[in-house]
Parts: C-alpha cells; sequence; structure tokens
C-alpha cells in the first residue's frame, strides 16, 4: 500500500434523524443501523482499508465519543483519534487533522469521508478513490466525488460541472444550496449537476494552501499550533485555541471559493443514510414491503413500514402502512415516514418534556 496515502473518517455528528436509536451519547455512526453484524464507522474503516495503510486512516471524532472509537476499532492508536473539544462544523476539524498530517508527511495525499454512509459496490469506490488519487498527486486540485442523482431530490446539495470537458474528472462551475422541487427538475434535465456527497480528495499541501488562501484567520488560528503538533502538549493547545475557531463548513470555507476544484461521476449506488426513511430504501423488504431489522414480525394489513427492534422482540403490526416503528430501551417510536423530518422536532419536545436523557 501506498504510504503517502491518508484518510480523514468524519465521525463527530449527531444523527438525531435517526432518533431513538441515535442519541447524543450514542449516536447513528457506532450502531449497526442495517443488521449486518457490522456498524457504519467498521464499515466505513474497512472500505477505506482497501486502498489506504490502516494506520494512516485518522478518526476525526467528538471528545465525548473518544471511548466508542477504541471500542469499535480496536486496531487504532491514540496518535489516529483527533478529538474536538468542541463543536465547529467540519471546515476548523479537517484542518486541524490536515496540518497534523502535513507535519507527518508532507507527500501525503488524502480523502475527507464521513462515517455514516452507506456504498454497495467497494471496489467501484475504491477505484473512483484511486483515480482522484492520481490526479490529486499530480495537480494542484481539490476533488470532491458527485451521485449522479436517481430523482430530484430536494435533501441534497448539487455540485454544477463543465459539460463541454469530456474527461472523466470535470471541472466544477459551481456548488449549488438544497434546491426546491421544480429546480431540482430543471438541474437533473440540464444533465450536468450532480448530488453532493461530502467525500473530498486532494494533497495535504493544495488543501492546506486552499485554507491559507481563502480563510487566512482560521489557517493562522491552527498553524501556531504546529510547533505542538503530534506530540504531548498538543491537546492544551486545542483545548485553549479550538473553541475561537469560526463555526463554518468545508464547502462554504474553502470548496466554494476556490478555483481548482474538480469532480469525479461516482460510479458506485451511494445512499447517506440520513432518515429512518433512507435506511428503509437500502433495505431488503417482506412480500407487504415492509424493511425489518432485528425483528420478527407478523403483519396483518401492514405495507411499506420500517420495523427496527433490539433483539429477536416479536412484533405484532396490524392496519398501518408507511410507519416508522423503532422500539429501544425506554422509547417506542410510531411516526409517519412521510414526516420524517419532523423527528428533529419531535425529539426537541421529548427531551423538554421527559428528560434531556432521552436524546
Amino acid at each position: 500500500m501506498n504510504k503517502n496515502y491518508y484518510a480523514i473518517l468524519m465521525a463527530g455528528g449527531v444523527g438525531s434523524r435517526f432518533w431513538p436509536v441515535s442519541t447524543q451519547d450514542f449516536p447513528k455512526q457506532f450502531h449497526d443501523m442495517l443488521g449486518t453484524g457490522d456498524t457504519l464507522i467498521q464499515k466505513t474503516f474497512n472500505r477505506l482499508a482497501n486502498l489506504i495503510p490502516k494506520e494512516n486512516i485518522f478518526i476525526l471524532t467528538n471528545e465525548r465519543y473518544n471511548d466508542l472509537v477504541f471500542e469499535q476499532l480496536p486496531d487504532v492508536t491514540e496518535r489516529q483519534v483527533v478529538l474536538e473539544p468542541a463543536m465547529r462544523n467540519t471546515a476548523p476539524c479537517i484542518l486541524y487533522a490536515a496540518l497534523k498530517i502535513q507535519k507527518e508527511n508532507k507527500n501525503a495525499v488524502m480523502i475527507v469521508a464521513p462515517s455514516d454512509h452507506w456504498i454497495e459496490d467497494e471496489a467501484a469506490f475504491t477505484s473512483n478513490v484511486q483515480q482522484a488519487f492520481d490526479f490529486c498527486s499530480q495537480n494542484d486540485a481539490l476533488m470532491t466525488l458527485g451521485i449522479q442523482p436517481s430523482f430530484p431530490n430536494t435533501g441534497y446539495g448539487y455540485i454544477e460541472y463543465d459539460k463541454s470537458n469530456n474527461s472523466d474528472i470535470k471541472p466544477v462551475n459551481q456548488f449549488r444550496e438544497k434546491p426546491d422541487y421544480e429546480t431540482a427538475k430543471e438541474f437533473i434535465a440540464q444533465g450536468n449537476f450532480l448530488w453532493n456527497a461530502g467525500i473530498f480528495m486532494w494533497s495535504v499541501s493544495s488543501v492546506v494552501d486552499a485554507y491559507k488562501k481563502n480563510q487566512p484567520e482560521l489557517y493562522q488560528l491552527f498553524k501556531n499550533g504546529i510547533e505542538v503538533y503530534n506530540t504531548e502538549r498538543e491537546d492544551d493547545f486545542i483545548r485553549e485555541n479550538y473553541k475561537k475557531a469560526e463555526n463554518i463548513s468545508v464547502d462554504y470555507a474553502i470548496m466554494e471559493s476556490s478555483r481548482n476544484v474538480y469532480v469525479l461521476p461516482a460510479t458506485f449506488d451511494w445512499n447517506d443514510l440520513g432518515t429512518w426513511g433512507s435506511l428503509y430504501d437500502k433495505l431488503d423488504k417482506d412480500k407487504a414491503n415492509n424493511a425489518v431489522v432485528n425483528a420478527r414480525t407478523l403483519t396483518e394489513d401492514a405495507s411499506g413500514n420500517m420495523i427496527r427492534t433490539k433483539g429477536d422482540k416479536i412484533v405484532v403490526v396490524d392496519g398501518l402502512q408507511d410507519y416508522i416503528i423503532v422500539d429501544k430501551d425506554e422509547v417506542l417510536l410510531i411516526f409517519p415516514k412521510a414526516k420524517e423530518q419532523d423527528i428533529k422536532k419531535v425529539l426537541q419536545k421529548v427531551k423538554s418534556t421527559f428528560g434531556e436523557h432521552y436524546g
């Protein structure tokens, strides 16, 4: 394996739309959401390890999940776990990790990948990442993998690329915010729009330069720690300074304002597993089109439901169509799939009514 290949595995999110399974103390990336025997973070780590040396895969997470990371990824060392002492979106933590990697290996080429996505064809994923790494090794480029849209989704941002370019890797014209339905239909009709999956590749020198040009204050804040990175004094510096960082995404911070941005249309199936409905889409269904994880079911006049319990619990459902039915410890959720985006609001009501520990 190429010792210059690195990964930053993003594992700090809460995944509140997967409540009650995903909670602030135990978020979805640490759960086996699909009943495969592996948690999402384990699946992602193993997928990246097909191309990248295991010791070069860094886990970027909130400090409250430190123990969960070591429980689920027992092969990783303390060097590989980069902890955020405060929630500051993706730009600060990616810069911090990039500077640590650059200090260790100035020739590094890296991928930034979310820990909670589902990718069916892992061989195609590895091939796409290799193609991107080859390009980034030879060019000053910020790259992303774009997903071919299968329908006019209003829940994703879009990437517009130069349709006159015939190569596999295409210059990006602009990033577009989550559109309304009519706009999303127009994007797809134009044929040069991809879903933004939040998967990025670049050489460490290119990404650090991009921060230097586009986010000079943020760059200076973290550059001040260069001397102590990868030493025992790093923790004190980060605790003191991380909270001073602007709360900003890497898209806003560098991708949207840089001119050397490229996209490779992905050749693999992808699902961001952002909601119970997206999980339902990925699972096998029974004869009545119910998706079931862990449960044993008896259903009557019940179809299109997402049913998940712990263990082998028996679940009897009669007369429900297109519902989310999730049983977890002290919480039972029975909620229409059509309103799944409201689960975040419901969670806030539960916490304010019954106590913060339910979230």
